[in-house]
C-alpha cells in the first residue's frame, strides 16, 4: 500500500452475504439452512471487514440483502411462505426481490432484528472507511411481491393496478387479461428442491390474471428457461414499444444532474419511477453508499436519468453501478442516464477471458481500451462476479493454470483503465466454484442455494478471518490481489493516461529448454500485453505475460513518446517491480531506451517509475 499517496481508483468487493460467513462444510445438494448453514451480517466482524479492506477495498457490494424469496419457513415472524414452484433454489435467488424495504431474513441473528442488524453492519463498514453497496432490480420483482415493512403513504408494486387491461401507464404490471398463470413445464427432468416434498410443491401457483414474466415473456405459462420467479415491470413503455413518457431532447447528453432534477421536476411520471425512486431514498436515507441496478438496459434510458439526477441530488458522492451489455447503449447510460459505472464485460472482459484461455490475441485489449478512450473511467473491470465462472474452474482455466492464470489477467484488468477494478469474494484465494449445490451449474458459486465455499472457508479459518486454514499456493495468491488492488486503489498513476506498447517477435527470444534461445513468434508476441500509465505525480510501466508454457527474453525499446510520458532522462535507471521487488536497468540513449527483463510463464512486472 502507498498511504502518503492520493487515492486512485474505487476497488469494489462483491461479496454473497449469505455465503460469506457460512462456516458449515456439509454441502449437501439442495440442502436446508439447518443442514448446509448461512452466514450472517453478524459474521462480518471487525476483524472479517479489516481482512476484506487490505484488498484496496473502497466500496463493499453487499449482494442478496433486499428480501427475496426463501423457501425457509419464517412464518414465526409474521413472513409468508414463498412457493417452491416460482422459487429457483432453497434459499432463492436475489434478484426475484419480495419485499424492498427490509433485508433477508436469512441473514440475521434474530429475524424480528433484521434491518437493525444489516444497518449495524453499514455502520461497521463505514468505521472501515469503506462505502456499502445494495442491488436494486429495477425491471422485474418476485410474482408474490408485499411489502410488510414499507413507510407510511408507501404502496406495494400492483396494489392499485388495473389487471383488466394488458397494458395502463400507472400500472406497475402487464397483464395476460384473461388467462391464469401456470407453472413452467418441467425441463431436463427438473423438479423443484431436488424433488423433495413440500406442501407448496404442486405445480400450481395463483395468479389471476397471469402476469409478464420478468425477461418479457407474455405467455401465462412461460417457458421453463424465462425467469418465471419474476414478473417485469412496467415503466410507461407501451406493448408496441413506444414510450408513454416525456422524451429527454438531445442536448441533454452533454447536460449535468442539475438539468436532468430540473427536467423531471415538472412532469408527470409513470408510478413504478416514483416507487424505485422512494425505495432508493429509503436506503440513503439508512446510511447506503450507492446501488447496483441489475440489467439495466431492459429498462429505459429516460427513467435513469429521472432516478440517477434524483438520487445524486440527494448524495452527490452515490456510487451508481449497472449492468448493461450492449456497447451500443454504453454513451446513452451513461451520460443520458447519468450512471456512474457500467460493467465492462462485452469487449473487454469477454476478450480477456478469450486471451487467458488462448484464444484472444493481446493486441484486441489495446484496440478495445482505445475505442472507448471517452469512457474508459467509466467502465468497470472485472474478471469474476456472481454471473460469470470461477477463474479456478475446470470450465473456466482449470486444465490451463487454474486460479494462476489470473495473475497477469488481474494485473492488465486492474491497471489498464482508469475504471474501477471488482473482486468477487474468494476470486483472491483461488475458489473454484466446483459443487453442485442443486439450482444452477457448477463453475459458478451458487447463489440459489446454502452452501460453503470451501477456499474462502480456508482463509475465514473458523471466523478468525486470517488464512490459517490456506495452502501455501491459496497464501501466495491473496498477497498477490493484496500487491495489485493496492496499487490500483492508491497510486497516482491509476488515474493519469494510458500509453499502450506494441510487442513484436523481434523483441523477444523463447527460451527452451531443449534446444536453448530461438526465435520468438507472432503467437508469443500476442500473450504479452504492455503498457504506461502517467501523470504528473507517478509513472508505472506493465508487462503482463499470459503464456503458461513459456519463458521470453524481452528487450523492449522504448521511443521518445514513452520516454516522454516516462520523463526519463539520458543514462541508466535502476527501476523496481513493485510485485517481485527485483530491480531491473533501463537505459536511456538519446531518444530511446531499451528494457531487458525475462518474463516466466503468466509472469507481471509493474514497474515504478
Amino acid at each position: 500500500m502507498l498511504p502518503n499517496e492520493p487515492q486512485g481508483k474505487a476497488v469494489v468487493y462483491q461479496v454473497f452475504t449469505r455465503l460469506f460467513g457460512n462456516k458449515n462444510q456439509t454441502n449437501k445438494p439442495w440442502g436446508t439452512l439447518e443442514e448446509n448453514g448461512v452466514g450472517k451480517f453478524s459474521d462480518f466482524t471487525d476483524t472479517a471487514l479489516e481482512g476484506i479492506k487490505q484488498l484496496g477495498t473502497t466500496h463493499i457490494w453487499y449482494t442478496g440483502v433486499p428480501h427475496h424469496d426463501v423457501i425457509t419457513d419464517y412464518s414465526a415472524f409474521g413472513i409468508s411462505n414463498d412457493d417452491p414452484d416460482v422459487v429457483k433454489g432453497r434459499a432463492g435467488s436475489p434478484y426475484a426481490v419480495k419485499d424492498y424495504y427490509s433485508v433477508n431474513p436469512d441473514l440475521a441473528d434474530d429475524p424480528v432484528q433484521r434491518l437493525a442488524e444489516f444497518e449495524a453492519l453499514i455502520e461497521r463498514t463505514h468505521k472501515h472507511g469503506m462505502q456499502v453497496i445494495i442491488d436494486i432490480v429495477p425491471n422485474h420483482v418476485a410474482r408474490n411481491y408485499h411489502s410488510l415493512a414499507k413507510p407510511e403513504g408507501i404502496e406495494d408494486f400492483g396494489e392499485n393496478d388495473n389487471p383488466s387491461v394488458e397494458y395502463q401507464r400507472d400500472n406497475n404490471f402487464y397483464y395476460v387479461v384473461g388467462e391464469d398463470f401456470k407453472v413452467p413445464e418441467s425441463l431436463h427432468g427438473y423438479r423443484p428442491l431436488g424433488g423433495e416434498q413440500h406442501p407448496l410443491s404442486d405445480g400450481l401457483f395463483i395468479e389471476s390474471p397471469a402476469k409478464w414474466t420478468g425477461n418479457g415473456s407474455r405467455l401465462a405459462q412461460p417457458h421453463a428457461n424465462d425467469w418465471y420467479e419474476t414478473v417485469k415491470v412496467n415503466y410507461g413503455v407501451k406493448p408496441d414499444g413506444s414510450y408513454d413518457f416525456p422524451r429527454l431532447p438531445e442536448q441533454y447528453l452533454k447536460l449535468g444532474v442539475a438539468d436532468h432534477q430540473a427536467f423531471w421536476a415538472d412532469k408527470e411520471v409513470p408510478s413504478s419511477w416514483i416507487k424505485f425512486r422512494d425505495i432508493t431514498f429509503y436506503w440513503l436515507t439508512k446510511g447506503v453508499d450507492g446501488f447496483r441496478y441489475d440489467m439495466a438496459e431492459m429498462v429505459p434510458v429516460e427513467f435513469w436519468s429521472y432516478l440517477n439526477s434524483s438520487i445524486k441530488t440527494k448524495n452527490p458522492q452515490a456510487f451508481l453501478l449497472a449492468e448493461v451489455y450492449n456497447p451500443d447503449l454504453y454513451r446513452d447510460y451513461i451520460h443520458m442516464g447519468k450512471m456512474d459505472y457500467l460493467y465492462d464485460k462485452v469487449d473487454f472482459y469477454d476478450s480477456l477471458k478469450a486471451l487467458m484461455q488462448g484464444n484472444e490475441q493481446a493486441t484486441k485489449l489495446q484496440h478495445i481500451q482505445q475505442g472507448i478512450a471517452d469512457i474508459d473511467e467509466h467502465m468497470l473491470h472485472f474478471l469474476e462476479n456472481h454471473d460469470e465462472q470461477r477463474i479456478a474452474s475446470d470450465e473456466f482455466a482449470g486444465r490451463v493454470g487454474g486460479a494462476q492464470m489470473g495473475k497477469p489477467a488481474l494485473v492488465v484488468s486492474a491497471l489498464i483503465s482508469r475504471s474501477p477494478t471488482l473482486i468477487y469474494f474468494g476470486q483472491e484465494v483461488g475458489e473454484d466454484g466446483s459443487e453442485d449445490m442443486g439450482f444452477g451449474d457448477p463453475s459458478r458459486t451458487s447463489i440459489f442455494d446454502y452452501a460453503g465455499v470451501p477456499a474462502h472457508q480456508r482463509w475465514m479459518n473458523d471466523g478468525k478471518f486470517d488464512g490459517g486454514q490456506l495452502s501455501r499456493e491459496e497464501k501466495a495468491l491473496r498477497d498477490y490481489y493484496v500487491k495489485v488492488l493496492n496499487i490500483s486503489a492508491y497510486h497516482p498513476a491509476m488515474l493519469g493516461e494510458y500509453l499502450p506498447i506494441s510487442i513484436t517477435p523481434d523483441y523477444l527470444k523463447v527460451t527452451d529448454e531443449v534446444s536453448g534461445d530461438s526465435q520468438a513468434s507472432y503467437a508469443d508476441a500476442n500473450k504479452i500485453v504492455a503498457f504506461i500509465r502517467y501523470s504528473e505525480a507517478g509513472r508505472l510501466l506493465v508487462l503482463s505475460h499470459f503464456s503458461t508454457e513459456q519463458t521470453v527474453k524481452l528487450s523492449l525499446p522504448l521511443g521518445r513518446q514513452q520516454l516522454e510520458a516516462l520523463t526519463l532522462n539520458t543514462g541508466q535507471h535502476s527501476v523496481t517491480d513493485m510485485l517481485s521487488g527485483n530491480t531491473y536497468v533501463l537505459e536511456v540513449a538519446g531518444q530511446q531506451a531499451i528494457l531487458q527483463v525475462n518474463l516466466a510463464p503468466l509472469q507481471s512486472l509493474v514497474i515504478a517509475l
